[in-house]
């Protein structure tokens, strides 16, 4: 599972990070775009999106699975 953090930065910027990871995947202008940004990667890889506010503390968690290959059948 691959979680995304959204964190703010110097300059009003706000970054997605990949968790462990010791840089940032991206910067945005906003925090909806580094949201966006994040999400996509964590749909993609399977994982949390966790929204930090400016105090770097975690406001939200959104949770994006990978769409189970092998669905059960009804």
């Amino acid at each position: 599972m691959a979680n995304q953090h959204v964190l703010h930065r110097p300059g009003n910027k706000w970054g997605v990070r990949g968790e462990g990871n010791g840089r940032d995947s991206s910067q945005h202008d906003t925090q909806q775009e580094a949201f966006d940004a994040a999400r996509k990667i964590a749909e993609n890889q399977g994982g949390d999106v966790l929204l930090h506010g400016r105090d770097n503390l975690i406001r939200e968690r959104n949770t994006y699975g990978k769409p189970d290959p092998f669905p059960p059948k009804g």
